[in-house]
């Protein structure tokens, strides 16, 4: 079991008012599962992926990663686990604006295991050019349409080979080809293996996934 979720609950405190995001969610996902998380605005569905990406805590239950209990660990061990175990793809691509594709993609390496510079730059020219985009990896973010964006995300996300990618709305800035040829690439990359959990509102791209959690309320409904 890659993820383990029990009874998972989590508050936010606005000003005097406290609004519950999640109440005792619990669910499994398994290594090599490609799991769809659905659920109207407020549903919960964003908090459970920023719970799932180690990037907020719980306020109560166990998340459980590989094995691995991480509720409870410090930052500096959560902010391991974001580099080695899990790779982010976000809605807005979230690059650097002023760096080429290839030194985007290289940008996790920094802050890893130590490799050489000719190593680094490999891993990354390597999978932009498995990406499909070997005649691209000097070009800036602005000079790359959407799809490219995201592929150079999506190498990012793979650079550190890590068993989990997580994706928030991976196709909501992308026209409809380009949604269609991203989510043919998640499929492609779940079928070696790697786990997929993926936030979207849109059911013709939660079709893509093998499993579709639906959250409301909080809740899995």
């Amino acid at each position: 079991m890659l993820i383990s979720l029990h009874q998972i609950s989590k508050v936010y405190h606005m000003e005097e008012v406290d609004v519950p995001a999640l109440q005792n969610v619990s669910a499994d996902i398994e290594s090599g599962e490609f799991v769809a998380i659905m659920g109207h605005s407020g549903s919960g569905k964003s908090t459970l992926l920023n719970l799932l990406g180690c990037l907020d805590r719980p306020d109560s239950g166990t998340y459980v990663l590989n094995g691995q209990e991480i509720s409870r660990l410090s930052s500096d061990a959560l902010a391991r686990i974001r580099n080695q175990k899990i790779g982010f793809v976000f809605q807005n691509f979230n690059l650097l604006p002023r760096t080429s594709a290839q030194e985007n993609v290289e940008l996790p390496l920094y802050y890893g295991p130590r490799i050489t510079g000719s190593e680094r730059r490999e891993r990354a020219r390597s999978l932009l050019i498995r990406l499909g985009l070997s005649n691209r990896l000097g070009h800036h973010p602005g000079q790359l349409s959407g799809g490219q964006q995201q592929r150079v995300a999506i190498a990012r996300a793979l650079v550190n080979q890590p068993p989990l990618i997580l994706a928030d709305e991976p196709t909501g800035n992308l026209d409809s080809r380009s949604a269609d040829d991203i989510m043919a690439l998640f499929q492609e990359l779940n079928k070696e293996g790697i786990t997929i959990v993926m936030v979207t509102h849109e059911p013709d791209i939660a079709k893509f996934a093998g499993r579709v959690i639906q959250m409301k309320d909080g809740q899995i409904a």
